[in-house]
Order: structure tokens, then sequence, then C-alpha cells
């Protein structure tokens, strides 16, 4: 689990922690130091270091070199993390529209995520999901959110530019699949007044009938719940070796779940929720009822 509460310089390490964690694994189990894991490689022990934890792209020597080093000779295990090696690479080279964003980096790191993921599920408390807001209302968030992070009007402008950016994948030809569960409290918080709201819920009822998009509502008579405690994201990716990304926010942070034991954790939490939820067509049936009663 990665917490960070400041911009950061990454477009995205997931798949170079996973890999620096297994190099890890192996050293330790080799019973190897990271000098000499340095001196196997002609590298200074710093970037042994970075590349256990995911800070820098690897280069397939050195991981050939490390993995006799370590006594690892299984070709498949080689092959795997070879691959992972690749992969992460060719997500760091990756230049995307969202490298221009004012979003912290935290965000940044999330955006590029999203652009490379094939799903994503997300529970939401109290906000419409990103994927799913109009212009309206992401600027009126924004302008809520303002007194400490966002005033400047220009700068406002861009953000709501990026989340309807972000929104293209939706209808891509590479469609971005998406299964949400919002709790009725988000329906019904006015953000930007009745007016905003109504025309959110029904920009709501719109994309539900997307193939590519499920949308559930927790009604307020499910009563508690797994996924009281917070919103989340989990983050998936369509190579077999990624393994899924949690992403929440507390009110000064932001936290990242990267490894398996825990991501599965979030996905049984986000699945026993579900089965709390109103089946999509009452789903659908419940939004149109509150817009009407705006």
């Amino acid at each position: 689990m990665t917490r960070s509460s400041f911009p950061g310089n990454r477009t995205s390490t997931v798949l170079g922690r996973r890999l620096g964690g297994e190099l890890l694994r192996l050293r330790d189990a080799a019973g190897k130091t990271q000098r000499q894991a340095a001196e196997a490689i002609n590298a200074t022990n710093s970037k042994i270091v970075k590349m256990e934890q995911g800070w820098v792209p690897m280069r397939d020597p050195d991981i050939r070199v490390l993995c006799e080093f370590y006594g690892l000779d299984d070709r498949e295990a080689v092959s795997r993390l070879l691959n992972l090696a690749r992969l992460d690479r060719e997500r760091r080279k990756a230049k995307g529209w969202w490298q221009d964003s004012p979003h912290p980096g935290t965000l940044t790191e999330y955006i590029a995520l999203e652009a490379a993921a094939s799903r994503v599920r997300t529970w939401q408390l109290s906000l419409v999901p990103g994927l799913f807001q109009t212009a309206e209302y992401a600027r009126a968030l924004a302008v809520s959110e303002g007194a400490g992070v966002w005033e400047d009007p220009d700068e406002i402008e861009r953000l709501v530019e990026i989340r309807m950016r972000r929104q293209q994948r939706l209808c891509s030809e590479r469609p971005l699949e998406v299964y949400a569960i919002v709790w009725e409290a988000a329906l019904r918080q006015l953000i930007g007044g009745p007016g905003v709201m109504r025309a959110q819920l029904e920009h709501l009822q719109k994309l539900a009938e997307l193939p590519n998009v499920r949308l559930q509502v927790l009604p307020f008579h499910a009563g508690g719940h797994p996924c009281l405690p917070a919103s989340f994201t989990i983050i998936s990716f369509a190579e077999s070796e990624a393994v899924d990304v949690v992403h929440t926010d507390t009110i000064k942070s932001t936290v990242w779940v990267e490894n398996r034991a825990d991501s599965t954790a979030y996905g049984a939490f986000f699945e026993r929720t579900a089965r709390l939820g109103l089946a999509q067509r009452d789903s659908a049936l419940l939004i149109d009822t509150i817009r009407k009663e705006i």
C-alpha cells in the first residue's frame, strides 16, 4: 500500500513496483545484499534501491544477470519478469494528453492509469463518478472545492476540459468497461443546484444504456454495507501480469493499493456491496424518480 500526499513525478510505476518487488523477493531468498546485486550488474547501490522500489525502467540484460545471480533458472519465470519490464517501459514512454493537467501529481498518475486500463470498478459515497459527470456538474464541483484548491477560472475550465476528455474512452474504439455503484446520497446531493443536478441525472440515464457501462444504485434502505467507510476505484489492465490497482482519497492524501491480496479484498468488498444494490433496471427507475423530485 502506498500513500501519497504530494505531487509525484511518476507516469505509471505500478508494473515497475511489481517487478521491483519480485526482484527484491528473489534477492532475499538468495541471501544476497543490495551491494552484491549492484556489483553483479556493475551498478551503484542506489540503482538497485531504485529498481526494487520501481522508480526506474529496467534493462533486459540487468534482469537476466540478476536472475542468474539469484539462482533463478526457470525460463518461464525469467520470461515473465522480462515481459513485465517491457510493459513497464512502454507505459513509461507513453506521452499522454493528461501530462499537461493542472491536477496534483497523484491524480495525474490516476488519469494515466485509467487511460491504460481495460476496466474500472468504482464505488462512490457522495459524488457522481468523474467518468459520468457533466461539464456543469464538474464545474460546480470544482468551484465548491475552490476555497482551498481551485480559484483561477481558467484553471477550473482546464479541469473541466480534462474530465470531459477522460470520458471519451467510454465511446472510443477501445471502450473502457465501467462498473459503478453509487450511493443514493450522491444522486440527491445538489451539486450546482437543481438545474445542474437534473441534467446530471439525465446524463446518467443515457450512459447506463451503453453496453460497456453498468450502473447500480445502492439505496438508503440497504442499510449497512462493507464499503461504507470510503469511496474507492479499482483499476484493471488487460495484461495478465498486471495486478489490479486500488485508488482511494482521504482528506489529505491519496492511497494506492498495489498488492494482489489487498486489491482482491477490495474487489470482494465491491462485489458484496453490489449484491445489496438495486438491479440495473431498478437503479434507472430510482434515478428517474429522484430527477423528477428535484
